[in-house]
């Protein structure tokens, strides 16, 4: 599982010009979903997501003080396959992104745990496997990539930030 994790001032989602879905403050991430993955990974990454320290103290004194939680922010999570990606040469390949209809109910499944370890009502979805235009107000900007596993299983596995650049060429 490989989140893109931005804090934000606001972020909104439309599909065909529709808007699906908006928030203020809080967090806009996109969540692409290996087949490896597990719900302990879902469940890990549902907690780091409510729990990570991108925001300032409330008084503004102490950088990186206070998770999206503790600031009452919203979270914006939006499906994106393609962060499984592998590049084969110059072509993306995304044989290691979870299969449609597996995917659909992990995400719901992943959406529920982030709003269990937070607060429902503030906790907003994009358009699953529509095109959609994401439009976000970056906040610093500040932008994280987080990965679970942190360590992959196998070598099949999704590379982890740490092993390889987004983006970057893994052989097969």
């Amino acid at each position: 599982m490989r989140c893109i994790v931005q804090r934000v001032l606001s972020a909104s989602v439309t599909v065909d010009g529709a808007l699906v879905s908006s928030i203020g403050p809080g967090l806009c991430v996109l969540v692409g979903i290996a087949e490896t993955d597990t719900p302990k990974d879902f469940d890990s990454m549902a907690g780091k997501l409510v729990n990570l320290r991108l925001f300032d103290s409330l008084d503004g004194a102490t950088p990186w003080a206070l998770g999206v939680g503790q600031r009452t922010g919203e979270i914006l999570l939006v499906s994106q396959f393609t962060l499984c990606h592998v590049l084969k040469g110059n072509k993306l390949d995304f044989h290691r992104a979870m299969k449609t209809e597996r995917a659909r109910k992990a995400f719901d499944d992943f959406v529920a745990l982030v709003g269990g370890k937070y607060d429902r009502s503030k906790v907003k979805t994009g358009a699953f496997g529509e095109m959609m235009k994401v439009d976000i107000a970056n906040d610093g900007p500040v932008t994280c990539v987080l990965d679970y596993p942190q360590t992959p299983p196998n070598p099949n596995a999704l590379p982890s930030a740490s092993q390889a650049p987004l983006g970057g060429e893994v052989e097969e």
